[in-house]
């Protein structure tokens, strides 16, 4: 609840400084627009089922790339944790591409797949694979060695030791890659969905790029607040209660 009341007090804090600023006049109001505009913007696009339409086709977007990207990567993980060739050879390139700004895709997607879902699906899953891979294999990595030979000494071997004892102690750190891999797939989202342009779906990255054709910084604004409130509510349905139950789980709770 303190959280909370914080959180709004801080969020209301800089309110009134957007609004002071915009009474100030240092910028035009076509650079800085009000909150009220921005507020009037947004109403309107929930009103007339804009703004619900590129959520839902957004959301969808990063959904299925997500889940593409992390059936690949974890199993790549725990290979690359297990082999020191691919070690040597994934690993490496997972560290170095992993840096790679998550727009350098666009061009690479549009060359192969043209304007179509597939260009969208394709940067989504090279957001999410590298992050994720690497999370997976420093996890495993991490995991003390006498965990495993303990579970030896008591029958487990192979694949079993795998499953129950070695995955489970690496899972804060897969699940703190699973949420860096997140970060990297919504912002590659946003930078296809501003670059390629289809007819199947509008979602949230064209409106935001059809409001700077339009110099229309209320929709701008309006836009990002939406991908803001959509990122924290996706921190706190997904990746919260997680991280609180292997900290409670694991005894490194404070």
């Amino acid at each position: 609840m303190k959280r909370t009341l914080k959180a709004l007090v801080f969020f209301g804090v800089l309110l009134v400084a957007w609004q002071a600023l915009v009474a100030a006049r240092i910028w035009s109001p076509v650079l800085v627009p009000s909150p009220a505009s921005v507020g009037r913007y947004l109403w309107e696009a929930v009103t007339d089922g804009t703004l619900a339409s590129a959520t839902l086709v957004t959301v969808q977007r990063l959904g299925l790339g997500y889940v593409a990207g992390l059936l690949l990567a974890l199993p790549l993980g725990l290979l690359t944790a297990r082999f020191q060739l691919l070690a040597d050879t994934l690993g490496l390139l997972a560290l170095g591409l992993q840096a790679l700004p998550s727009v350098c895709w666009v061009p690479l997607a549009l060359l192969w797949f043209g304007q179509t879902e597939g260009a969208m699906f394709f940067v989504v899953v090279m957001g999410t694979l590298w992050s994720v891979i690497i999370a997976t294999d420093s996890g495993v990595r991490n995991v003390p060695p006498i965990f495993a030979r303990a579970a030896r000494t008591m029958g487990s071997r192979g694949l079993h030791t795998w499953l129950r004892v070695i995955l489970p102690a690496a899972l804060p750190y897969i699940v703190g890659g699973m949420k860096q891999g997140w970060a990297f797939a919504w912002r590659s989202l946003m930078a296809a969905e501003i670059y390629v342009t289809i007819l199947s779906g509008f979602g949230l990255g064209h409106l935001l790029h059809y409001g700077r054709e339009l110099h229309a910084m209320e929709q701008v604004i309006g836009i990002m607040i939406v991908l803001l409130a959509i990122g924290l509510l996706a921190d706190k349905i997904l990746f919260s209660p997680w991280e609180r139950f292997l900290h409670r789980r694991w005894g490194t709770a404070r």
